[in-house]
């Protein structure tokens, strides 16, 4: 009898702790057949995402290419190098810029001040002028880079919004530049300022020198920097990474003031190309500048962006400029219609992209 009711109670206790071996090993199959299904669908979401990173970071740099064979096909001439190098030698101020409104962009902000800091640095370069070449170019990149400091910490620490700052900045220093020079300042005797932008090396102008050691700096700085790295937080989510410990109002200050020191060489090197002072020089700069941006890549939203890309997304624009000017039937004013139209289609895949990479 009691043996009966002792086994009795082992069964009941083998039933209660649930160590059935069977239902163990139902359970084992069904939680490996789970993860074999959840593995592919991992990869396959891994996979996209890559294929969506590597369309934002290179997309543009395709259809520079494409549009370049294109045009080539229509136009002959158009892939002469002699063409080529003129395309990017003429864009290589609005490639500076672009440089620095990246930067901002990335950060979660832009710039709206680089256009007339252009054509401030252009008069002050000129001013500059009579007392050497290197005051020539420094004194705009310094006034540049001043202003854009003031923007940062007007921005950063007094935490106004970065579109009034910079579109202030945008009035007061066009009004300041037509104050200096209500017209052109021609530079008498520019001496070597006059060959910093219209020399050459190996057969290619010293502007694409100048413009392809600046990107290459700046992808340096974004990719490969504590400095870059606090850009793309800070873009990202930046109450996160100033829980983090990065220093948000110190990097934006540094970037706004790279950026308005860019505007300033741009300027420099474009009064040394054409040996005067033009108050009126760089106006639109500010707009083509966050469109290039745009297209080659970098989300408004901030925390995605490259140098290669924008740099390509400035060299179309030129090519658009180009190819209306081969044609020659069209108006100048197409370039603004074409220039929107790639900016819209960029806008919209950056839109689709994001939203595939969240899904």
């Amino acid at each position: 009898m009691n043996m009966h009711i002792d086994t009795g109670t082992n069964m009941s206790s083998h039933g209660d702790s649930g160590h059935d071996p069977s239902h163990a090993s139902h359970d084992a199959t069904a939680a490996a057949v789970v993860t074999a299904g959840a593995a592919p669908l991992r990869e396959h979401k891994e996979r996209r995402n890559q294929i969506v990173r590597l369309i934002q970071a290179r997309g543009a740099i395709g259809i520079l290419i494409l549009v370049c064979a294109i045009a080539g096909a229509i136009f002959p001439d158009f892939l002469h190098f002699a063409n080529l190098a003129d395309i990017v030698s003429a864009g290589s101020f609005l490639g500076l810029i672009v440089i620095g409104q990246s930067l901002v962009i990335i950060l979660g902000g832009f710039d709206l001040s680089v256009g007339s800091l252009v054509g401030l640095g252009t008069v002050i370069a000129a001013y500059a002028a009579p007392y050497g070449w290197g005051a020539a170019m420094l004194a705009p990149i310094v006034v540049g880079l001043l202003v854009g400091l003031v923007n940062g910490v007007l921005i950063a620490r007094a935490r106004m919004a970065p579109f009034i700052v910079t579109l202030a900045a945008l009035l007061g220093l066009k009004g300041l530049a037509l104050v200096l020079a209500s017209q052109d300042l021609l530079i008498a005797n520019p001496g070597f300022f006059t060959h910093i932008a219209n020399g050459s090396l190996f057969g290619i102008s010293s502007l694409i020198w100048i413009l392809l050691v600046a990107y290459a700096i700046g992808a340096l700085v974004l990719n490969c920097t504590p400095y870059g790295a606090a850009v793309f937080a800070i873009g990202g989510n930046e109450e996160a990474a100033r829980m983090l410990g990065v220093r948000v109002e110190r990097v934006k200050i540094v970037t706004y003031g790279v950026s308005g020191a860019l505007a300033g060489l741009a300027g420099a090197l474009l009064a040394s190309h054409l040996d005067s002072g033009l108050s009126g020089a760089g106006t639109g700069y500010e707009l083509q500048s966050i469109a290039a941006a745009v297209i080659g890549g970098v989300l408004l939203t901030g925390g995605v962006g490259t140098m290669a890309g924008p740099l390509a997304g400035a060299i179309l624009l030129g090519v658009i400029e180009n190819v209306i000017n081969q044609v020659g039937t069209l108006s100048p004013y197409y370039q603004n219609l074409a220039s929107g139209a790639f900016l819209l289609v960029a806008v919209v895949v950056q839109t689709l992209l994001t939203s595939s990479r969240k899904q």
